[in-house]
């Protein structure tokens, strides 16, 4: 939102502020705000995260391979037992319509569960997974 205000900010620095070096200055501040700001709220996040990792819930704790599992059966369906059953049953002469669901929902959670699987990897290797 900020970045979305730097250019009508600087189109007024230029109506009120002469000096061209004190105009560069606050613009320059101005621009670096919302890096600034973005900046505070990862902190945050962290801070949020570390007091997350120190509770012994089951519900805080387990999902993440709850969602984990539940992608991985629902990607093995989809692209493996699905087309497989389907497979069998019309050889056998029965004609069935299976389920089908929408993948892209599934790939949008697959991925981003894989992305932060990457990481949790990482954080074993590194011994800070417990």
């Amino acid at each position: 939102m900020i970045a979305a205000l730097i250019p009508a900010v600087a189109t007024l620095l230029d109506k009120f502020i002469p000096d061209a070096d004190e105009k560069n200055k606050i613009a320059h501040e101005i621009a670096t705000l919302a890096t600034k700001q973005a900046h505070e709220i990862a902190l945050a996040q962290i801070e949020v995260n570390k007091e997350e990792a120190k509770s012994t819930s089951s519900f805080r704790g387990n999902w993440r391979p709850f969602l984990g599992w539940v992608c991985g059966v629902a990607f093995a369906y989809h692209f493996v037992l699905q087309p497989l059953l389907v497979f069998i049953l019309t050889a056998y002469g029965v004609s069935v319509a299976l389920p089908e669901f929408d993948m892209s929902s599934l790939l949008t959670v697959l991925g981003g569960m894989l992305g932060l699987g990457g990481l949790r990897t990482f954080e074993k290797y590194k011994g800070v997974d417990k």
